[in-house]
């Protein structure tokens, strides 16, 4: 309340010292009044951009000094470093192409300001001076473009010849479930027509799939450190997107089709833990959380929708665990199958129901037998 007085009291302050400009400069008769703008306010506004233009390059000084560690940390995939490279190198030529045309743009707005008596001279054309600022742009595009294609096409090699772990990362609102191809690294069939909740398989899959018996299905997601993954991504219901920004991989996942994913991770959860800038930024975090009361923070690869996707979008985060080979193989045999999970479940209870419905036709049968009686 305190808050919002104040700022009624300020606003109407301001406005009464604008009724008091009006009213002064009305009372000056002998003030010169012109709509056209005189030498003095075409040197005042060339002062003016100057000063815009130190403010532009200090804001954007203060923005890199003070938020530069903010950034992601150094890429945990084989292909981020590429990625990285070509995003810097990017943002290089676009600040010191907007370094010199900026300060080109007020300097030249400065320096040929109307004054009295100074006639405009400008060119109707000049073919030299249009084919410079036109050919440099294009060839500095083109590369980029083509360096982005050849990047991308390199990102984008998805391929089963270094026998990749196969993963699928089902979308829903508002969780993600991770299912692994087992033993024999082959997902079973899937539809979500097929999606039985009452019998938990909430993923749609082909039970009569003789692949999907040793499919595994978890809520955190493991990956061996310097073995490739191919991610299959599925969506049940609206468009979603799986981001894992620590590995520079993002991809839509789309209802009724199947998008796909590839990367090699190369640093353990363990390893980018000690990593310097995380190790800032994990300080720096659990500053602010002590100061709210809230418990440490440890750091972990996350998995995240990277589309809006409803009211509880921010919240949808799966966590994501690097580690070795072998601790990778150890935590699979840990884990139970579709066969002995959902499947079983189904033949129990198709057991039980067969018991019970026995039971019944003989105390049926009983009954029948004590009304004769």
């Amino acid at each position: 309340m305190t808050a919002l007085l104040t700022f009624t009291v300020l606003v109407l302050v301001a406005i009464a010292i604008w009724q008091m400009t009006k009213i002064f400069e009305l009372s000056q008769t002998k003030t010169e009044r012109t709509e056209i703008a005189n030498d003095s306010d075409n040197k005042n506004n060339g002062y003016l951009l100057f000063a815009f233009l130190i403010f532009i390059y200090g804001i954007t000084i203060f923005s890199f000094a003070k938020y530069y560690k903010m950034l992601l940390p150094e890429a945990a995939s084989e292909h981020g470093g590429d990625y990285d490279q070509l995003m810097w190198v990017s943002f290089a030529i676009i600040f010191f192409v907007q370094t010199i045309t900026q300060a080109l743009l007020h300097y030249f707005g400065y320096k040929y300001r109307g004054e009295t008596g100074k006639k405009a001279l400008f060119f109707a054309d000049n073919d030299r001076l249009e084919f410079i600022w036109t050919i440099i742009p294009v060839i500095v595009l083109a590369g980029l473009i083509l360096w982005g294609l050849y990047t991308w096409t390199n990102i984008m090699d998805i391929n089963e010849d270094d026998d990749p772990l196969i993963v699928e990362l089902y979308a829903q609102q508002f969780n993600w479930t991770a299912r692994y191809g087992g033993d024999d690294n082959v997902l079973g069939e899937a539809n979500v027509r097929l999606i039985d909740i009452a019998n938990a398989n909430v993923l749609g899959i082909d039970e009569s799939d003789p692949n999907a018996e040793d499919d595994i299905i978890v809520k955190e997601l493991h990956l061996p450190v310097g073995r490739k993954v191919n991610f299959k991504m599925r969506s049940q219901d609206v468009l979603h997107s799986a981001y894992m920004p620590h590995f520079r991989a993002q991809m839509n996942c789309v209802p009724g089709m199947i998008t796909q994913f590839s990367f090699t991770p190369t640093v353990t959860t363990e390893e980018m833990r000690l990593n310097p800038d995380v190790v800032d930024k994990v300080k720096r975090t659990n500053a602010i959380r002590a100061q709210k009361g809230d418990d440490p923070w440890e750091f972990d690869y996350i998995l995240l929708c990277n589309k809006i996707c409803g009211k509880s979008h921010y919240n949808m985060q799966m966590k994501i665990i690097v580690e070795t080979e072998e601790e990778f193989n150890a935590w699979m045999a840990e884990q139970k199958t579709f066969k002995e999970s959902v499947m079983v479940d189904e033949a129990e209870t198709e057991a039980e129901e067969q018991v019970a419905s026995t039971d019944e036709e003989a105390d049926v049968e009983l009954e029948e037998s004590a009304s004769e009686e």
